[in-house]
């Protein structure tokens, strides 16, 4: 059996992996969204194997329990990691304030060839937010308020923000930099029933100067929008994002007119009428499952626990050796001696 396994813990297959695992990080860097995931759970198998092998065929390592201990946590670290990579799902999803978070609107997914998890059960409502601004726009704090089910027929109402996630069944709903301001329009057909929808407006304030959209409503003609805000915000000194503190103009052009808008105020357009009904917002959110993380943790401190273990073993003892010679050669120093008469 140990002659079987060791070709596969040569030091030549180490180096195979860990050249394969940094080529397949180079393609995996910027997550592009082409690239498979094997490139990177391939070489981590390639190391797991190489090292549960040296593991079974080195005695300075299975007979020592500190190393052991070590090069189990080690292993462990690759193999969920590999498992981790497999079953990841990642995501992104614009919520409008006011409404339940829907998988229908989930861009740029990215989905592990083993991943099983159910996000179309998980529901929560977007509430408000506000976001923190130093000078130089240097984003700080969000925080973004969303209410969940309590359990009891209730709801309970959570901050969260980029370093706080909402956790509900595995999935991680991370605040970012992208979110917005969405005008709410009603628009009323000459002949049938009025429909009332958002559109959303470029991320704020990365796209200040471009708060721009378009929209063709049903048996309309295709209208522009541009919306002018007033939001505080300034360039030269802290202030805080709020929408229920901004003001947004709803500039309307159509080929044939230009109006403005204040919430309330309507136009008539070729084919109905379109009302400004009042301005919200929106949160975009980094959707993130890992079912991994919490046993990674576990494996890596457990695995560091052993390293500290080999090494305060092997030099403890050392030191232990060296603080008793120095405390002999002070007390030889320092012991009296007789005076010659």
């Amino acid at each position: 059996m140990r002659m079987l396994l060791r070709p596969l813990s040569s030091l030549r297959l180490t180096l195979a992996g860990m050249i394969l695992l940094a080529i397949g990080a180079g393609l995996s860097y910027g997550n592009p969204m082409n690239m498979p995931v094997w490139v990177l759970v391939v070489p981590m198998a390639v190391l797991a194997l190489n090292l549960l092998s040296a593991i079974i065929v080195n005695p300075r390592i299975h007979r020592r329990a500190s190393l052991l201990v070590f090069h189990l946590g080690l292993l462990g670290v690759v193999i969920l990691s590999a498992v981790g990579f497999l079953t990841r799902y990642e995501a992104h999803v614009e919520l409008l304030q006011g409404t339940g978070f829907s998988t229908d609107g989930l861009f740029d997914q990215r989905k592990g060839p083993w991943h099983s998890g159910e996000l179309d059960k998980v529901h929560f409502v977007q509430g408000p937010y506000t976001v923190d601004y130093a000078a130089h726009m240097m984003r700080g704090h969000t925080r973004s308020q969303v209410e969940v089910p309590d359990g009891r027929g209730g709801w309970e109402t959570k901050v969260i923000g980029d370093d706080r996630p909402l956790v509900i069944d595995g999935y991680r709903f991370y605040t970012s930099f992208n979110k917005g301001f969405a005008p709410i329009l009603t628009w009323i057909p000459d002949q049938g029933q009025a429909v009332t929808g958002s559109v959303h407006m470029p991320s704020y304030p990365l796209f200040e100067f471009k708060q721009d959209n378009s929209w063709a409503p049903p048996g309309g003609p295709q209208i522009k929008f541009w919306l002018r805000l007033t939001t505080g915000m300034t360039d030269k000194q802290s202030w805080v994002l709020d929408g229920s503190k901004t003001q947004g103009v709803l500039v309307v052009n159509t080929a044939s007119e230009r109006k403005e808008l204040k919430p309330g105020d309507r136009v008539k357009i070729p084919g109905g009428t379109l009302r400004y009904e009042r301005l919200s917002t929106w949160m975009g959110y980094k959707i993130f499952y890992d079912p991994t993380l919490h046993w990674l943790f576990v494996t890596a401190i457990i695995g560091i626990l052993g390293l500290f273990a080999h090494f305060w073993r092997k030099f403890g003892a050392s030191w232990a050796s060296m603080g008793r010679v120095s405390g002999e050669a002070v007390a030889r120093t320092s012991s009296p001696r007789g005076n010659a008469i």
